[in-house]
């Protein structure tokens, strides 16, 4: 344990332990945060950020340690979420917590209890409003919207907006953004890094925990690194270099750019596995999939990338005036609680369903084969659980994105569609699961993949960037780089 907790900290934790049965999430960890500053909170998946950020919140209570706010001490039993509200701590969930069922304003309602009386709805459209153009200028979301309606980058921009807002009873005083931008295109979130700054020289405070390293580098003016439950660095961000940091997280650097090397010859050749028209496209243009590869579709989040997808997915079973697909196909999802995870089955259940009818002998699922599936990829993307047999949702949410990727990697499919699948997904992971797309193309495996992130498009071999729901650019292999993305993005495609 460390010395006294400095008065100074806002909020400040001091050998702080917790564990769940037999697992140990956190292993004495020290934490402090100030005003003014903003902490860059790294570590692979499962290294206990998600678990230290629910204790502050007070959504968890620690099993041992201290615990302080203001330089107050709190007995552990008394850590509360309405305590963590008193002090100003608000905390932007990984796993969004929204009511999908009401709207956005309602939802403000939901945060600040304050706001009732007669009146209380026009108040909290308002101060949304407020919020997300200084965070979100350009955004074009209603407050009456509901926001199951809404895409996972809007929903996600309405509760970073929720959390800033400022009250007649309370403002935010410490904001904890975990992996703010994974649902946000390049724009978006830079302009939520860019807030962010502003609210920090302002004397506010933010924890910010990205697997985006440049944005912990360009954001961040502290850099805490955990690994396996423990703090391992805690460093002002000029000592840490890229390759530093990775090495501290647990991870070997490597220097290489992440482009695919170009094989022997076009893969653009013969008949595709998949051909898609966006529903709006005035032109010719389409999405082409061919046999060994990596198809990548860009451009700003919400402009019809993944409605491309599920038009695809219709057509595996339905006939299809805009889509033909040829080959069985698994689905990654970016949005896992809502498209990805059964919640109620165990992480072996949710690995394996895909893959039953391989499973199985005379109609019966072989218990053994389906058990030496769950190991061979709890080992393969490294899984980090004791027991393939636990409940889903005891994974991190990068665990449970690994498990989805296991899922579509291990079953029988020849066409793999990914919707921005590494929302949350460490930085070593992120190699690794690149590293198997490439050898599985090379296999002949076919892949469709939207992301937010522009390194992911230099693993691909074709790109198609969108813009209101419309095909605005075709870039292959060696033509694309970010300037032409995000020019695309931006501009009407030319006549």
């Amino acid at each position: 344990m460390s010395g006294p907790i400095e008065d100074v900290a806002l909020v400040a934790l001091s050998g702080v332990t917790k564990s769940f049965g037999a697992v140990r999430a956190l292993a004495g960890v020290d934490l402090a945060v100030r005003r003014g500053e903003c902490v860059g909170l790294v570590g692979h998946n499962g290294a206990g950020k998600s678990t230290l950020m629910q204790i502050l919140a007070g959504t968890r209570t620690p099993t041992d340690g201290r615990f302080a706010l203001a330089g107050k001490d709190i007995p552990i039993a008394d850590v509360s979420v309405s305590r963590a509200l008193d002090a100003g701590i608000r905390c932007v969930f990984q796993e969004l917590s929204l009511c999908p069922n009401l709207t956005a304003t309602e939802n403000v309602r939901v945060r600040h209890a304050t706001l009732s009386g007669f009146g209380w709805r026009r108040k909290a459209s308002r101060l949304l409003t407020e919020a997300l153009d200084s965070i979100f200028p350009g955004h074009g979301i209603a407050p009456a919207a509901t926001v199951g309606d809404l895409s996972l980058g809007r929903r996600q921009m309405v509760e970073i907006a929720i959390n800033f807002i400022v009250t007649d009873a309370a403002e935010p005083k410490l904001v904890i953004l975990d992996e703010p931008t994974s649902s946000l295109d390049q724009s978006v979130a830079s302009q939520l890094l860019a807030f962010a700054r502003r609210f920090v020289e302002r004397g506010g405070s933010v924890i910010l925990i990205s697997h985006i390293l440049g944005d912990i580098f360009s954001t961040a003016n502290r850099i805490v690194v955990m690994r396996d439950g423990a703090v391992v660095a805690d460093r002002p961000v000029a000592a840490f270099d890229r390759a530093g940091l990775v090495a501290a997280m647990g991870h070997v650097a490597e220097d290489r750019d992440g482009r695919r090397e170009a094989p022997a010859k076009s893969l653009r050749e013969g008949e595709p596995m998949v051909v898609a028209m966006p529903p709006r496209q005035e032109d010719e243009s389409r999405v082409a999939v061919h046999r060994g590869e990596i198809v990548g579709l860009a451009g700003l989040a919400g402009h019809g990338q993944t409605a491309l997808l599920r038009l695809v997915h219709h057509a595996v079973h339905h006939r299809s005036r805009y889509a033909t697909v040829k080959g069985r196909m698994a689905f990654v999802a970016g949005d896992r609680q809502s498209d990805g995870v059964f919640p109620l089955w165990s992480i072996g259940e949710n690995v394996t369903v895909r893959s039953l009818p391989s499973l199985s002998r005379f109609g019966l699922v072989s218990s053994r084969r389906e058990a030496a599936m769950e190991r061979e990829w709890k080992e393969t993307l490294k899984i980090r659980t004791p027991d393939m047999d636990d409940n889903i949702l005891t994974l991190s949410g990068g665990n449970q994105q690994k498990a989805l990727f296991a899922r579509a990697l291990g079953s029988d499919a020849e066409i793999i569609s990914m919707d921005d699948p590494m929302r949350g997904v460490d930085v070593g992971t992120k190699r690794e699961v690149y590293e198997r797309i490439r050898q599985e193309a090379g296999r002949g495996r076919s892949f469709l993949w939207y992301t937010t992130e522009f390194d992911e498009l230099l693993h691909c071999d074709h790109v198609y960037v969108f813009r209101e729901g419309r095909i605005v650019a075709e870039l292959g292999r060696g033509e694309f780089d970010e300037e032409k993305v995000l020019q695309a993005s931006f501009e009407e495609a030319a006549a």
